[in-house]
């Protein structure tokens, strides 16, 4: 019998890490960068207070780095002791990819981490730059990897399941690595990450010239910064793009729920800018709409029709009737192997032998479910429409709040108007929003994929391991008062580092000349 209350605790718990967790990745991502372009310049023009702007950033990304490790390693042991089922099923698969990140992606980060920070006074100026933008590289891999592991989830491709094992099996490593769902979440989520550090050395730039403290280490910083952060939001759009046409290809429901859109409309569909869900009633109230926006975007074509989501369910119910053949066939199969009859049902149905687990039955009873079970497990593939429909909007939002956040950065910086008081606010009072929406990024990939912890494979309830309800809370709320320390020290060092501010973080070797950039 699954312990429901189990399953949700051990949700719980993934997602306040992963979401704790990812507080630290994207400004990893984007610091890593704009460190490598300072030291260019400090390499192209000797001049040393582009060496101070590498080193003072490089020491706030540090800290970051530091919590970074310190919350992602919680999260991987979770799948050995909270996710055991998942991790028995699919660990020929999913182990991969992390293996390779920690084998080759952490330790090359971690390795060329050491030389930024050691190896200032033991390496040629060219060495160690080599070594910051290998630095940089190895955050990317890092992020590579992880989001391939991710893709697979959302997308599981080069994989059969195995009947002799009972389990997903790993057979084309290069259609795991090559997934486009993968690829899509990597350069979008990479692009986001950009727009975070971006944001972070504007905001503390700004605030520096608003108390006319060290103007020249800030006026170069923010410069950086609008360049960076406003090819990199207008990347995240286009990229974004990209996602919403990979999820019309492999994730239908999630479309559909994020759109609230319950029937299927005429193509090409309309993108609803606002509207109140309801789902008692299946229907989106005082809805606005541009036409045609979402069919373009999605289709990418004036004639393809997107499926809504009751269409979705009707869908999903065959599709677990057509599982239960497959299960059927499996019995017969697992007493004779030679039946012929069974075998080719089961390779008929074997894609949606997934659908039929959604019953919540066990493999003896699965094949006896009744209409009324099939109706009610079809209605469990939609996920939680208002969170979806609300999160995707306040992040793309937020992402076009951060082009005109850049375009207007850089052009004060391209005038040389930094003394804009109403500008270098809003840069401060936006420090939050890059998280915010990063944050609600993870919550549309996730929640929408829902109820799969593996898209059409295995539902989300099985994956959980066979533990008490009393063990997930102990370890839960240990996880909570751990993250809550790290969050305070993090804030603490921040805070710290950045109001003491370059000259004494890190001073510069050799008076500067105030001369042009």
């Amino acid at each position: 019998m699954i312990d429901m209350e189990v399953v949700n605790l051990s949700r719980l718990q993934f997602a306040l890490t992963a979401l704790y967790h990812f507080l630290f990745v994207p400004l990893t991502l984007g610091l890593s960068i704009l460190i490598a372009i300072m030291e260019s310049v400090y390499v192209m023009t000797g001049k040393e207070i582009w060496r101070q702007m590498t080193k003072f950033w490089g020491v706030l990304f540090g800290i970051n780095v530091a919590m970074g490790v310190a919350t992602g390693v919680t999260m991987e042991f979770q799948f050995g002791t909270n996710w055991a089922y998942y991790s028995h099923y699919v660990g020929d698969i999913f182990g991969v990819p992390l293996a390779v990140e920690g084998l080759m992606a952490f330790f090359l980060e971690s390795t060329f981490i050491g030389l930024f920070f050691f190896g200032w006074r033991r390496l040629s100026r060219v060495g160690h730059l080599v070594a910051t933008w290998l630095m940089a590289i190895g955050a990317n891999f890092s992020a590579l990897w992880i989001l391939i592991a991710n893709g697979w989830m959302q997308n599981p491709v080069g994989a059969a399941f195995n009947m002799d094992t009972m389990r997903m099996e790993l057979t084309s490593l290069s259609d795991v690595f090559f997934n486009p769902v993968a690829q899509a979440k990597f350069v979008h989520t990479v692009s986001a990450g950009y727009v975070t550090g971006a944001v972070f050395v504007l905001a503390i730039s700004a605030w520096y010239l608003l108390r006319k403290r060290h103007y020249e280490f800030a006026k170069r910083s923010f410069t950086v910064a609008a360049s960076f952060g406003l090819a990199s939001a207008l990347s995240v759009v286009v990229l974004g793009d990209e996602s919403g046409y990979v999820a019309t290809e492999h994730q239908k429901m999630k479309l559909a729920a994020i759109e609230a859109m319950w029937e299927t409309e005429p193509a090409p569909a309309g993108f609803t800018i606002f509207g109140l869900p309801d789902v008692e009633a299946k229907k989106t109230h005082y809805e606005v709409k541009i036409p045609w926006l979402l069919g373009v975007i999605t289709t990418r074509s004036l004639s393809q029709e997107l499926p809504g989501i009751n269409q979705l369910v009707q869908h999903g119910a065959e599709r677990i009737k057509s599982g239960l053949i497959a299960y059927r066939a499996l019995q017969i199969l697992k007493q004779d192997r030679n039946n012929q009859a069974a075998l080719e049902d089961f390779k008929k149905h074997q894609q949606d032998m997934g659908y039929a687990l959604l019953l919540r039955k066990s493999l003896n009873d699965i094949t006896q479910a009744a209409e009324t079970d099939i109706a009610a497990a079809a209605d469990s593939l939609v996920p939680d429409v208002p969170v979806l429909f609300w999160s995707f909007r306040i992040m793309v939002g937020l992402g076009f709040f951060f082009i005109f956040l850049f375009a207007a950065a850089f052009y004060l910086s391209a005038k040389q108007r930094f003394d804009r008081r109403w500008f270098l606010k809003l840069a401060i009072y936006s420090l939050p929003l890059p998280w915010i929406a990063a944050e609600l990024g993870w919550i549309v990939a996730e929640y929408g994929r829902q109820p799969w912890i593996i898209e059409g494979i295995l539902p989300t309830f099985l994956g959980a391991s066979s533990v008490s309800a009393s063990q997930v809370w102990t370890s839960l709320i240990g996880f909570v008062v751990f993250y809550s320390a790290l969050a305070i020290i993090d804030l603490f060092l921040m805070i710290k580092y950045a109001r003491l501010g370059p000259d004494q973080v890190t001073p510069l070797s050799k008076p500067i000349a105030l001369n042009p950039m």
